[in-house]
């Protein structure tokens, strides 16, 4: 069920997502790519999962396994002025992006290799150089660090837009909504994407959220667009979201676009309770009946796109690329105990004078 905007109406789109043309334009290699991101997602986590069973990895460890069509679906209608920011279920987003499995497992294993120089771990992961803003731990805390993109943007008169992600247990915390509230006054071009995969914790959202039909309504209240997404559809994901971007960049107004997922593990690798709250039958019926990857590797065989051997082919080469990355991992130095004073004041790694004391100092 798609829905519109401030009116509150309810619309049915019967338009087949495949035929948007966002999505009618993509080639044969296209389609084969965006199955090669998903599945180096997928294999990615089920070896950080591995090793941090094996105490190789330390901290949090929230894997994005069953969320993969997500990242992807929208992460590939990224151009070069556009930014991504999430919350620390963050790894899927990462290689989306085009962040190397090498810097990514290397700061899983706390390695000075790593993206963030070992000292963020699996919830900071971190990419300048390619707009990405990261990983963050606090629930909620990055909304208005996204929306401080989106001002950023429309204040230096880039036509651009701000891709922001947030869990379905995000969407309680005060600083969400007066960044919708500031999104909504300001006029700013930012896309705030609820990855609704049923849960917050272990509660479900019936349970944790007041809501009328969905998360996104809630938008209604700031005066912004809204929309549903099926997120097992990976065509759907790219053409609901590609009218948030047009919105974004030519009317420089902000979008809410909640996106049904589920995931597959516990909320980290740390949740004891993961088969309690749900049924071990629920999570298997997801991985059966609505497991993106699946469904995205059965419909381009029928499109005649992929072939089983290159499908197999694909992930055995997914399969080898995280086991060079663990092995880069596991070669790479730990950060000297001297770096602890880097990274941390903007003046003391650029040797300028101080704007202010330097905490460390007596």
């Amino acid at each position: 069920m798609s829905r519109t905007t401030v009116s509150g109406k309810a619309k049915k789109d019967t338009t087949d997502p495949s035929q948007a043309p966002i999505n009618a334009v993509l080639t044969s290699d296209q389609k084969i790519e965006f199955m090669r991101d998903m599945m180096r997602i997928r294999r990615f986590e089920q070896a950080a999962l591995k090793y941090y069973n094996h105490g190789r990895i330390g901290g949090f460890l929230h894997l994005y396994s069953g969320q993969e069509s997500v990242a992807v679906g929208t992460i590939s209608l990224l151009g070069a002025t556009d930014h991504v920011i999430t919350a620390y279920r963050d790894h899927g987003h990462a290689l989306a992006v085009g962040m190397t499995m090498n810097a990514c497992m290397a700061e899983l294993f706390g390695k000075a290799t790593g993206c963030s120089k070992g000292k963020g771990g699996s919830m900071h992961f971190f990419a300048p150089d390619k707009h990405y803003w990261g990983g963050h731990g606090i629930v909620g805390g990055h909304t208005p660090l996204g929306l401080g993109l989106a001002y950023a943007l429309k204040y230096q008169g880039i036509k651009g837009y701000a891709l922001c992600f947030l869990g379905d247990g995000s969407v309680n915390q005060g600083v969400y909504h007066e960044s919708l509230n500031l999104a909504g006054l300001w006029s700013l071009p930012i896309i705030y994407i609820i990855e609704n995969n049923q849960y917050s914790m272990g509660t479900s959202i019936e349970r944790s959220s007041a809501f009328k039909d969905c998360l996104a309504k809630r938008a209604e209240g700031y005066g912004i667009d809204w929309d549903t997404v099926n997120g097992e559809n990976l065509y759907e994901v790219r053409a609901k979201t590609q009218i948030a971007i047009e919105r974004a960049k030519e009317k420089s107004r902000p979008t809410v676009l909640e996106i049904e997922t589920y995931r597959y593990y516990g909320h980290s690798v740390a949740d004891a309770n993961t088969k309690k709250y749900r049924t071990p039958e629920e999570i298997d019926h997801y991985k059966n009946s609505h497991d993106p990857i699946q469904l995205w590797r059965q419909r381009l065989l029928e499109e005649k796109v992929l072939t089983e051997e290159v499908a197999n082919q694909i992930d055995q080469e997914a399969k080898h690329e995280v086991e060079l990355s663990v092995q880069f991992a596991s070669e790479s130095p730990f950060p000297e105990l001297s770096s602890i004073f880097e990274d941390i004041y903007v003046e003391v790694d650029r040797g300028t004078a101080p704007s202010g004391k330097h905490f460390f100092n007596d």
